[in-house]
């Protein structure tokens, strides 16, 4: 789960530089326990759209070429350029077919060509000017191909249970928002926006992976908290004591929480001609 970009406001701080650095040891580990937890999800998905031999990918955010190495090894598709802010991740497990790009997401013509699949998953949400890049990136998507997004939808709402796991995700947020600009309240808006951006046959779903003692998932969330734990404190709403007790509370059969959930939205670009 790594941005490909340099992130922006309300804060200073941009996702990768003034956290989850992917120097900082163990970051790589951290963003395979969420893939871990969510990659049989979004390959399933791929699969089921219809990707495989002879699709041309980009793969947006890469992180550590999960989705951009299973393209190639279990869809068959014939190449996949993996696009990211810093790609050490990718180069350090490149395989044939797949092309790796350092490049900041943001700036206008970032790639050029277009692609049968154009696929991004947990990176819109660390940056600003959303509904431009949504646009961007629908643009890049070759007739007849398709764009996934997925990223995350809060489930800790006011109606949800008070337990030690809610009250650390809900300063989590809080407290990225603030440093880096990360927001998931807008991405429910996915489907009309990529409806909006010209695709047609949009379709969404949502996993939520289980909250269980050594989950990949649960390890990825203590692991984030930590990584994170500077902004989290910085809102006030939780202090050392209360993460530690979360991280503990994850680890436990106490557990009995609901993860964030993944929404994955698609939308295929019309054939030229077609309206």
């Amino acid at each position: 789960m790594t941005a490909a970009s340099r992130g922006g406001a309300p804060g200073d701080g941009r996702y990768g530089e003034a956290y989850f650095r992917p120097e900082q040891a163990g970051e790589g580990e951290r963003i395979d326990f969420g893939a871990l937890a969510y990659d049989d999800i979004t390959m399933e998905r791929l699969r089921e759209i219809g990707v495989g031999p002879g699709w041309r990918c980009l793969d947006v955010g890469a992180g550590t070429g999960t989705v951009s190495r299973r393209l190639l090894d279990e869809a068959g598709v014939a190449s996949v350029l993996a696009v990211d802010r810093d790609v050490r991740f990718l180069v350090e497990r490149s395989v044939p077919g797949l092309d790796v790009l350092e490049a900041d997401i943001t700036a206008p013509g970032f790639v050029s060509g277009r692609f049968r699949l154009v696929h991004a998953r947990f990176v819109l949400m660390h940056l600003p000017e959303r509904e431009r890049l949504i646009a961007a990136l629908a643009a890049l998507v070759a007739p007849g191909g398709v764009l996934v997004l997925s990223d995350a939808v809060d489930l800790t709402s006011d109606r949800a249970p008070g337990t030690p796991y809610t009250a650390v995700m809900r300063a989590m947020w809080q407290g990225l928002g603030t440093a880096i600009g990360t927001d998931v309240t807008w991405v429910l808006s996915y489907p009309q926006l990529l409806r909006g951006a010209g695709l047609r046959a949009v379709g969404a779903e949502i996993h939520v992976p289980p909250l269980l003692p050594g989950s990949a998932i649960s390890r990825f969330w203590a692991d984030t908290w930590k990584r994170g734990r500077a902004a989290m404190l910085a809102t006030g709403l939780v202090d050392d004591a209360a993460i530690d007790r979360a991280v503990r509370y994850l680890g436990s059969d106490d557990c009995a929480a609901l993860s964030a959930g993944m929404l994955t939205v698609w939308g295929r670009k019309p054939e030229d001609g077609a309206k």
